[in-house]
């Protein structure tokens, strides 16, 4: 079975004291966070910034220290229509990012994206592992940075 490793970051904004998190809506259907293959000789952090410089448009975010989260799952993959589809487990590890940007300019991968407070980007976030991950994210922001 092949195997993928990936990075995101859950990526996030302040305004009037509060918490808008970013959500990608993938041509797939899904709502989720801002990822990507890590490519040969690349960080895991060097592909967080290219990755969501490239979904995304923002080119200024801030690893914030302290957090790292992952997921796996498995995901089917077609190759070609001629054939058959193979089953490949994914792990993806994530950052916190912090940008002061707000406009998205989208890739081809995606169809929509949401700027959503913490209530909002949970319920509109369509994986349980993405939920669980945006749980971890605020409560670490709840109790790190709480003013």
């Amino acid at each position: 079975m092949p195997k993928e490793k990936s990075a995101g970051a859950i990526v996030f904004r302040e305004k009037d004291n509060r918490v808008y998190y970013l959500l990608l809506h993938y041509d797939a259907g899904h709502w989720d966070f801002p990822k990507g293959h890590i490519e040969e000789g690349e960080t895991e952090l060097e592909t967080v910034k290219r990755e969501v410089e490239e979904e995304t448009g923002i080119s200024e975010i801030k690893i914030i220290d302290g957090f790292k989260e992952w997921v796996k799952y498995f995901f089917r993959r077609n190759y070609n229509k001629k054939e058959k589809s193979v089953w490949v487990f994914k792990i993806v590890d994530f950052y916190l990012a912090k940008t002061k940007e707000k406009e998205i300019k989208l890739s081809f991968e995606h169809k929509n994206y949401k700027w959503l407070e913490y209530k909002e980007a949970k319920n509109q976030l369509t994986f349980k592992n993405a939920k669980e991950i945006l749980e971890k994210a605020n409560s670490f922001l709840i109790k790190n940075y709480a003013s």
